[in-house]
């Protein structure tokens, strides 16, 4: 299973307390007010839709579609939303791409479905490379919970924010030589003040004690930056940053 779901909670309580100023340019804010008429605003939004295609496949299979015909309906869906007409039409008033994505999504797989049929296989430019073998992992293992379509895009969707974060903070610690550290200290945000935790890292890195604490106190530091980061390229303004936080809370709450 992917390294976000092994703690989930701890992994967003690590968010909670740090508030950066910073706002990225690149954000989803550029891709509403430029539309289509700035090419790099269809560019900015098809790099969006490469991060959190998951999602959407994640919704179309819980609403009973084979995993090829998943595969193809989700390259569909970002093939329509990616033309520069369906483009054109994006409300401003779903500021949110998650919140854009769903709304978008429902309309195209109704309209499927009334139409009677999906794209053909292979029917479709690929627009976003699929894993499907890494789609059906996660797929599967949230059968269990149970959960309606809406709410499984819902947990997928943080589940993918929590990944994406996690993959740029290895990158960080790989690029100074600090793989070690990251792995010994990835999932722990939550345990950090277990002294039992902490001497078995600080005997497997050869650290004592006090220094594992400062290593996952900046650790954290950094998770925080990054995760604000990561979800500010989907809203449009600073102040929703907190709120879809609390939002990863109440997904997380509501499928557990």
């Amino acid at each position: 299973m992917n390294d976000a779901a092994t703690d989930p909670q701890g992994q967003i309580e690590a968010a909670r307390a740090t508030r950066d100023g910073s706002f990225p340019s690149t954000r989803w804010s550029v891709v509403l007010r430029a539309r289509s008429a700035d090419p790099g605003a269809g560019a900015a939004l098809a790099e969006l839709c490469r991060l959190y295609w998951r999602p959407v496949y994640s919704f179309l299979r819980r609403q009973g579609n084979a995993s090829h015909d998943a595969e193809d309906l989700t390259q569909g869906f970002f093939a329509m939303l990616l033309d520069q007409e369906s483009f054109a039409t994006v409300d401003e008033a779903r500021g949110r791409l998650r919140s854009f994505l769903l709304v978008a999504l429902k309309r195209f797989a109704a309209n499927e479905y009334q139409r009677g049929r999906a794209q053909k296989r292979g029917g479709a430019v690929m627009h976003v490379a699929i894993d499907t073998g890494d789609a059906e992992e996660h797929y599967t293992a949230e059968l269990a919970t149970g959960l309606a379509p809406d709410l499984l895009f819902e947990r997928q969707w943080a589940i993918t924010m929590l990944d994406a974060v996690l993959a740029k903070l290895r990158e960080d610690y790989a690029r100074d030589g600090r793989e070690d550290l990251f792995d010994a200290l990835k999932g722990r945000f939550s345990a950090d003040g277990d002294p039992a935790l902490l001497g078995g890292v600080a005997e497997q890195l050869g650290m004592s004690e006090s220094a594992v604490k400062v290593a996952m106190h900046r650790m954290r530091q950094r998770y925080r930056k990054l995760l604000r980061s990561q979800i500010a390229l989907t809203v449009e303004s600073p102040r929703e940053v907190d709120e879809e936080i609390l939002h990863l809370f109440k997904v997380f709450g509501d499928a557990g």
